[in-house]
């Protein structure tokens, strides 16, 4: 979808005339409108019970020719996710309207900014827009918006705005396509190229090899690797918006980049098995992420790492009952091959902390099928060992409904991992509190840094599809990321 910023009507276009909900009438600037206008106001003044109404799309004829116009109702006092809600419920209906091109006026009022809220309605309209057709041969013959006008007198800074917003959504988009690729074509070393890209933004990549894993002592996530005959790589990204403070601790984001999981020798059911292309979706947001953090040259130093592996069931996989010395030095009992994500998040999160000393370490994970049976398809699972980092990403998912859910850690918890012949298990054995083992599992590999871990198993992947994407990868936790750190962490000056 293109978009284009214009003060006439084309008349082929598929007008869309944004109303507050309260408004009785219209005013449409323009001689050009008053046809519309009439139409609208007589709709308005006669159908008083359509007033709550979201869409209505009415005609008129003009040269012999029908013309079609939507009148989008919109309530004046709600949150910038509502907005983004709005617009993507907006651009669904208009898909079934056959709207091919669309131009859109805000109806200005007293108590409505019209200006304030097109930034959220063009946003959510791209951010509903996005496909992976990639692999596709053969045409969709689901409809598709190709042009999109915006009818207005806003400033050139509005306009830019405007166009920047949507051009952070690249890093959402990124995110998307990650999770989307197959596995036969996305696998460890294929990640690390398809991020290469992100150079060309100022980002700066080191990739550390097999070999160089194992000189490390990486020995947790190449365990998991051990069974695939594709390589590990770990994946750093480094971002220095903030000039001024080139040697200030770093933030930091860990992501879990299992690009295809059979469950190793434990390995999972059949039914279903296709969905864990999907299982790198942690690395995905973190690639997405700081590709935003670049894309709009924030003011920030920012550390990106993702842990690239295949979990396979081979000759040479890791067995249940195996124990590996983490780079931490602590020993792991493997019980489970399937319960890996927190092997290979555990040799990243140390290596960051000793290496980067950072601020604060944010991994994100889909770690466990258990948060999926607490929060569903609605919250991520949040847990942390500070207050002040959980209630900043508590605050900040409110703003980008991409939301969070905050459960307990605790030494009761932790001591379900203790275990007779090593340092841990890395499952407890026992039926309860899955998610929130997993989590302590990774306490264990923080130290006393600030830490957050986010297990979005349950929000990566949409079968049917949100308020801001179509069925598929929903791109969760970058806006969230973004917003956090905008919020909290840029410099202002």
């Amino acid at each position: 979808m293109k978009i284009s910023f214009t003060k006439k009507l084309i008349e082929n276009d598929h007008l869309v005339v944004l109303v507050p909900q309260q408004s009785t009438a219209v005013k449409l600037l323009g001689d050009q409108f008053n046809r519309v206008r009439e139409i609208i106001n007589d709709f308005l003044s006669n159908n008083p019970e359509e007033k709550s109404s979201k869409f209505k799309t009415l005609s008129f004829r003009s040269n012999k020719k029908i013309c079609y116009f939507t009148i989008a109702r919109c309530k004046e006092k709600i949150n910038s996710s509502a907005k983004l809600s709005f617009a993507g419920q907006l651009l669904s209906y208009l898909e079934r309207q056959k709207a091919k091109n669309i131009s859109i006026h805000l109806e200005e009022t007293k108590s409505f900014k019209a200006a304030e809220y097109l930034e959220y309605i063009v946003s959510g309209l791209f951010l509903k827009d996005y496909r992976f057709e990639k692999y596709k041969t053969i045409s969709n013959k689901d409809f598709k918006i190709s042009q999109l006008k915006i009818l207005s007198n806003l400033s050139s800074s509005l306009k830019e705005k405007v166009l920047n917003g949507i051009k952070v959504f690249d890093g959402v988009f990124l995110t998307r396509d990650l999770v989307s690729e197959p596995a036969n074509i996305l696998y460890p070393e294929k990640f690390v190229d398809y991020c290469m890209k992100l150079e060309k933004v100022g980002i700066k990549i080191e990739v550390l090899d097999e070999r160089k894993l194992k000189s490390l002592g990486m020995n947790a996530l190449l365990g998991v690797a051990q069974g695939s005959v594709r390589p590990a790589r770990v994946m750093i990204f480094k971002w220095d918006g903030d000039k001024k403070n080139k040697k200030s601790s770093p933030l930091s984001f860990i992501g879990k980049g299992v690009t295809f999981d059979t469950g190793g020798i434990s390995i999972k059911p059949s039914s279903g098995m296709e969905d864990m292309k999907w299982d790198m979706g942690g690395a995905g947001v973190v690639a997405g992420l700081m590709y935003t953090l670049a894309l709009r040259k924030a003011k920030v130093n920012a550390i990106g790492a993702v842990g690239l592996v295949e979990n396979m069931p081979d000759g040479n996989a890791q067995r249940p009952g195996d124990i590996v010395r983490s780079l931490s030095g602590q020993t792991i009992e493997v019980l489970n091959t399937d319960a890996e994500g927190r092997l290979v998040l555990a040799d990243v999160l140390w290596y960051i902390k000793e290496k980067y000393k950072p601020r604060f370490m944010i991994d994100l994970a889909t770690l466990t099928g258990a948060i999926i049976v607490a929060l569903g398809d609605r919250y991520a699972g949040l847990f942390s060992n500070d207050d002040d980092l959980a209630n900043k990403l508590l605050s900040a998912s409110k703003g980008s409904e991409e939301l969070l859910w905050r459960l307990p850690i605790d030494e009761d918890f932790d001591k379900l991992l203790n275990c007779q012949v090593a340092d841990m298990k890395n499952i407890t054995g026992t039926r309860g509190a899955g998610s929130i083992t997993a989590a302590q599992f990774l306490k264990r590999f923080v130290g006393n840094v600030s830490w957050a871990h986010l297990d979005i198993a349950g929000v990566t992947w949409s079968k049917k599809g949100t308020n801001f994407s179509r069925a598929g990868g929903t791109g969760y936790g970058v806006r969230l990321l973004d917003e956090f750190v905008k919020k909290y962490y840029e410099d202002k000056s």
